[in-house]
């Protein structure tokens, strides 16, 4: 992988770790953040023992603050393209396989909360803090809606992205943003109690199904279901579906190949 000096990546057991390195600038987005995590998320699909990805910040006061607004460092637009780094690397994130926890360490700010909201699951510090306050630089965080309008109840999100006012982990929480939210000094451990709970699963059902789950969320349910029904079935001739059932019917831990 090419060396990126805004973005780091660590193996922890199965588990592969995605860090935006720019504590010095609340870890904010500029191209090369965007360019990071996206190989990071390449680079832990191609690694055969990883199950599962941890998208954070390094250190303890943000996880990302938005976009880098200091001039020559936050990331451009170019109109001949059809489209935007950002919302491809948002795009890139919800077509993976991998399931994908948000570790929310400080701050998430702006184009923060699409990177977290491209994530699966969330768990954050009880200092966090959040919002989109774009509308208070002249713009609307028009990409972050996006990311945001399945997961947001529609009354909370036109509130934030209006005002552009912050608002503390346990609103975001309360308003299916977060799974957890728990004390500074917990996080670290609360992120490995859920990594546990993932990756001593099927590597098969979970790739399956979130590539199944993908595809669905956009159909209506008689599609859903056709297409639902033809997938389980494909599913259940899996090695790991077979290990399954046996290991099951002989009270045994599974021995998981991912195939």
């Amino acid at each position: 992988m090419t060396e990126n000096p805004a973005v780091r990546y660590e193996v922890r057991g199965h588990a592969y770790w995605i860090i935006i390195d720019r504590a010095e600038r609340r870890n904010a987005i500029n191209s090369e953040v965007i360019a990071g995590i996206r190989a990071g998320i390449d680079s832990a699909h191609r690694a055969l023992d990883v199950r599962a990805i941890v998208l954070t910040g390094a250190g303890e006061q943000a996880f990302c603050a938005g976009a880098d607004l200091k001039p020559g460092q936050s990331f451009t637009f170019d109109h001949s393209r059809t489209s935007a780094d950002y919302m491809d690397l948002v795009r890139r994130a919800r077509a993976a396989t991998l399931p994908m926890i948000a570790r929310i360490n400080g701050t998430c700010m702006a184009g923060g909360m699409g990177l977290l909201a491209m994530c699966d699951m969330a768990v954050a510090a009880d200092h966090a803090k959040f919002g989109m306050p774009e509308v208070k630089i002249g713009l609307f965080p028009m990409q972050i809606f996006v990311v945001l309008k399945e997961r947001v109840p529609q009354i909370k999100l036109n509130e934030w992205c209006l005002t552009g006012e912050p608002f503390d982990a346990q609103d975001a929480m309360a308003n299916g943003l977060l799974n957890y939210v728990v004390p500074a000094a917990e996080l670290d451990a609360k992120v490995d109690w859920l990594l546990g709970r993932l990756t001593d699963k099927s590597p098969t059902a979970i790739r399956r199904g979130k590539y199944a789950a993908q595809a669905m969320t956009s159909m209506n349910f008689t599609d859903a279901a056709y297409y639902a029904e033809s997938q389980i079935t494909s599913l259940a001739l899996t090695q790991d579906a077979i290990e399954g059932k046996a290991a099951f019917n002989e009270k045994r831990k599974p021995e998981w190949t991912g195939r």
